[in-house]
C-alpha cells in the first residue's frame, strides 16, 4: 500500500478496498455536515457505494488520470483528497477534498493540498492547478487562499446541491508561481 508521511501526525494513503468501512463510517458520521457542500452524499448510502468509489479511483490511477488519497491523522481516517479533471494536453488539474468535521482546524487539509500541488508541479510537470470551492464555503476557500492560489473568478450556478445552485470560486496556481 502506498503511504506518504507529511509529518509525524498526517499521512496520505492511496485509497484501497480495505479503507471502505472506515471511510463510509466517517461519511455517515458527518453526513449532515458534508451534505451542505458535497452533492454526492445522498448517493453514498452503504459501504458498497464507498467501495464503488474506491474502485473508480483505482481505475483512475491505473489509467494515469490522477489519484485519490485517504488522509490519516494520528492513525485515524480523516478525509480524502484527490486529483480530478487531469488534462495532460493542457498540463492542468483540479484538486478536490473533504475532511471529517472532527479533524477541522488542525491544518490537515492545508498540508495535504500543499503536497498535492507540489506533486502536480514537480512530479507530473503540470503548469496549472485549480481548486474550486462553493462561494459560501469559507472554510474550504481558506485553504487555497492560505496556500497563495489566486482568486480568478466566480462561476455562477456551477453546481446543483440537492435543491439549489451554488456559485464556485475558482482559485488557480501556475507552476512558475509555486515556491
Amino acid at each position: 500500500m502506498f503511504k506518504y508521511m507529511i509529518d509525524e501526525d498526517v499521512e496520505l494513503r492511496l485509497l484501497d478496498n480495505n479503507h471502505a468501512e472506515v471511510m463510509f463510517k466517517s461519511i455517515d458520521l458527518c453526513r449532515d455536515y458534508l451534505r451542505e457542500w458535497l452533492p454526492w452524499i445522498d448517493g453514498t448510502k452503504t459501504i458498497e457505494d464507498t467501495k464503488s468509489f474506491i474502485e473508480m479511483t483505482k481505475k483512475q490511477f491505473a489509467s494515469n488520470e490522477g489519484f485519490q488519497a485517504g488522509i490519516w491523522y494520528k492513525g485515524e481516517f480523516a478525509g480524502v483528497i484527490g486529483y480530478y479533471g487531469l488534462n495532460w494536453y493542457s498540463k492542468s488539474v483540479n484538486i478536490g477534498y473533504w475532511l471529517d468535521k472532527r479533524y477541522m482546524g488542525k491544518g490537515i487539509m492545508t498540508k495535504a493540498c500543499r503536497v498535492f500541488i507540489d506533486h502536480a508541479f514537480n512530479e507530473y510537470k503540470l503548469n496549472r492547478v485549480e481548486i474550486r470551492c462553493a462561494e459560501g464555503n469559507y472554510k474550504s476557500r481558506a485553504i487555497p487562499e492560505r496556500l497563495g492560489l489566486s482568486k480568478e473568478g466566480i462561476i455562477r450556478e456551477a453546481e446543483w446541491l440537492y435543491n439549489y445552485y451554488v456559485n464556485h470560486v475558482v482559485y488557480g496556481m501556475l507552476a512558475a508561481e509555486w515556491k
